[in-house]
């Protein structure tokens, strides 16, 4: 192994002491848990994507479960999806006793091709899961379409897409603005807010919005915050099975001092896209990732194509030169808690999902990212694919 000149992180959180300042404050109020830190990011969060609905929960699985739970998909079920995506997509629809439809995944990206929604549909057909995969924007305007046509409601996981923004009737608007009927976002720190790990759901619904508040706190009839600061002794009531998904206050006072960050985060991680793309452009073996023209992505991840080479032998060379890597997403239909048949449908032939899998590596991409880095990282990819491709020959 060479000596190593740095170590640099596929991703890293931007948090300092205004983070640590707002967790300060809340841990010395008293009250940590959910309460009026959370209320103040739910209405803060809303308005930044546009939404007439915010609700916090614990993380984007908790938000992918009530979002279905909501929308009424029950047992034996089918929603089509992606098996391309982070299990925990294709978990939350077997959370509900319901089968996901696996569809494949576009030709020239990592989201679902719309292409083969229709087919997929039958008559258990109740709702379109798509995946705005890797903070790129799926193209939600067609999938709503074939929704409303057939009367199926469209959820958005939209883990990976705070900040992004699609081109809707003409105007730039944010992810999580509801075009959908729900769309559901994670905070983990990989992710371009994080609050150490939270979600959210996003819905115009007010009727969902109440099934989420609801849910996610054991189906307790009283909130806390209002038996708390009552003059009269109430007894809650549970009248219907929930959950334990809340989101803390110190988690959610992290989070709105993330989202006043999140237009400069965005900005800047656009910029470090740009600058791969320009330096990528120059290198045989290799294929950066395309954003579509109605499309502005968060660039929550870099993930780029290799033309032949060998996936981990490359991930292995870059980081035993102190660059660390990720595969590309994973296929959940390949996971031995997806090899039985009857917790899965295969909607379509999933060629491509499999071929992205194993041909793609996802290069570091954080705020705190210099030019020599950028520079170092484009430059040590060139030369190992260089060498790759001379030792073939």
């Amino acid at each position: 192994m060479s000596n190593q000149p740095y170590r640099i992180p596929v991703a890293r959180p931007v948090l300092d002491e205004r983070e640590a300042e707002a967790a300060r404050r809340v841990i010395l109020s008293g009250w940590v848990t959910q309460g009026p830190e959370v209320a103040a990011f739910e209405r803060e969060f809303a308005a930044f994507v546009g939404a007439p609905h915010a609700c916090a929960v614990s993380n984007c699985t908790t938000a992918l479960h009530l979002a279905l739970k909501a929308i009424g998909i029950g047992l034996d079920d089918e929603v089509i999806t992606v098996s391309h995506s982070f299990i925990a997509t294709a978990n939350a629809v077997r959370y509900c006793g319901a089968i996901p439809v696996f569809v494949d995944i576009e030709a020239d990206g990592y989201n679902i091709d719309v292409g083969l929604i229709e087919a997929a549909i039958t008559r258990r057909t109740r709702a379109i899961l798509c995946v705005h995969q890797l903070g790129m924007p799926c193209d939600l305007a067609r999938i709503v379409e074939i929704g409303q046509s057939h009367g199926i409601p469209v959820i958005e996981d939209a883990a990976c897409a705070t900040g992004s923004e699609i081109l809707w009737e003409g105007n730039w608007e944010k992810i999580g603005k509801p075009h959908g009927d729900i769309a559901c976002f994670s905070f983990h720190p990989r992710k371009v807010v994080t609050t150490g790990d939270g979600g959210m759901l996003t819905t115009r619904n007010p009727e969902y919005d109440e099934k989420f508040r609801l849910w996610r706190q054991h189906g307790m009839s009283v909130p806390d915050t209002v038996r708390h600061g009552s003059s009269q002794v109430i007894y809650e009531t549970y009248p219907e099975i929930g959950y334990n998904y809340r989101m803390t206050d110190v988690q959610a006072a992290i989070g709105r001092v993330q989202l006043e960050r999140l237009p400069g985060i965005v900005a800047r991680r656009r910029e470090i896209a740009l600058d791969y793309a320009r330096r990528l452009a120059g290198i045989e073996g290799v294929a950066a990732p395309r954003e579509p023209d109605w499309a502005q992505s968060n660039w929550q991840s870099y993930c780029v194509r290799l033309l032949g080479a060998g996936q981990r032998a490359t991930m292995q060379a870059l980081l035993d030169r102190g660059i660390s890597t990720r595969r590309g997403i994973m296929n959940a239909h390949l996971e031995g808690a997806y090899l039985d048949r009857g917790c899965s449908v295969l909607g379509s032939d999933l060629a491509r999902s499999e071929a992205a899998q194993n041909s793609s590596i996802i290069l570091p991409l954080s705020v705190q990212m210099s030019e020599a880095d950028l520079a170092y990282i484009a430059g040590t990819l060139g030369e190992v694919l260089s060498r790759r491709g001379r030792a073939a020959a």
